[in-house]
């Protein structure tokens, strides 16, 4: 029998930047669940799946339901499927857990997974700078906050964060075609600073938009997973070693 694998992705950004490019990129996601499904254990999906999401009582998003329902089928046969929030869809809620089964997980983990231990995180807020960042996330993060916006209609709500989410993706694509070096890229000094307390096998981040391998020292590694808007990556651990792999 083949092992079984971990998957890992992110930065879908499903919405955006409209409906025929989303689709288009809707599709090519679902080929590759199809593809993975026969050999996937779990899978980690580590933010960013939709460019907004916001659960009102009665009323979500129009999303891409193809995908949904492609996540569904899987977790119906018996794939354990992680959802991480991303700074795009933080506004994640009990929804998705409740109607198909998956987990919601807001802040970064450390997992082991055959006995190699994983730090897992979207990425976002993570690291040295980016203080307005971080001060504009507590503002949303705040239950206060939520409940102020889930009192606008839906109709303008959504069109408010729309504009939102786009100039935030304009400003995150910003120096993301290049690696800028250890000493720049604000996710390996994060790991760095982590490497000072405890060892780590491997570090899986999304957010750059980047596809990123890049040794810390001779046991650990650090993988950006880049995204399906330019890049189509994802990473796959066989048990052993994490790859960062490319879908045609």
């Amino acid at each position: 029998m083949t092992p079984k694998k971990i998957y890992f992705a992110s930065d879908f950004h499903l919405g955006a930047p409209n409906y025929n490019k989303s689709r288009e990129r809707e599709l090519v996601l679902i080929k590759w669940m199809d593809q993975i499904k026969n050999d996937a254990d779990e899978i980690y999906l580590i933010g960013d799946l939709f460019d907004f999401w916001f659960e009102y009582k009665y009323t979500i998003p129009k999303v891409p339901i193809r995908f949904l329902g492609k996540l569904t089928e899987l977790i119906d046969k018996g794939i354990k499927i992680h959802v991480f929030t991303g700074n795009h869809d933080m506004w994640m809620n009990e929804y998705l857990e409740k109607e198909l089964g998956l987990r919601i997980i807001r802040e970064p983990i450390f997992a082991i997974i055959n006995d190699k231990k994983f730090h897992i995180g979207h990425g976002d807020g993570l690291g040295p700078g980016d203080k307005k960042y971080k001060l504009i996330k507590k503002i949303f993060a705040n239950k206060l906050c939520q409940w102020l916006f889930a009192r606008i209609h839906p109709n303008l709500g959504f069109e408010i964060a729309y504009v939102w989410s786009k100039k935030s993706r304009e400003k995150e694509s910003e120096g993301n075609n290049e690696f800028l070096g250890e000493t720049k890229e604000w996710l390996i000094q994060y790991c760095n600073q982590i490497l000072k307390k405890e060892h780590i096998d491997f570090f899986v981040f999304g957010h750059r938009h980047l596809p990123i391998e890049h040794s810390l020292n001779d046991h650990s590694l650090y993988v950006n997973l880049g995204d399906w808007i330019e890049h189509f990556t994802y990473a796959v651990f066989d048990g052993r070693k994490l790859d960062l792999k490319k879908f045609n």
